[in-house]
């Protein structure tokens, strides 16, 4: 039974917690867009899916930059 005046406590301060992470996201504009990822992770354009001589790779500013360097 004592155990109760630990456990009751410790859940009122976990709510406390719980409705303040809450309020602190909707302050924060967490909610404001829910469907744009969704799309946006359909719709990304990654480098795999260019064609070879477009692809940018690491330390790279502009396509067929390799090509200039050789010669």
């Amino acid at each position: 039974m004592s155990i109760l005046y630990l456990l009751i406590p410790l859940s009122l301060i976990l709510l406390g917690l719980a409705v303040w992470a809450f309020f602190w996201a909707v302050k924060h504009d967490q909610f404001e867009d829910l469907e744009g990822p969704a799309y946006r992770i359909l719709f990304d354009e990654d480098d795999n899916d260019r064609p070879k001589d477009e692809r940018r790779g690491p330390g790279r500013d502009a396509p067929g930059e390799d090509e200039e360097r050789r010669d």
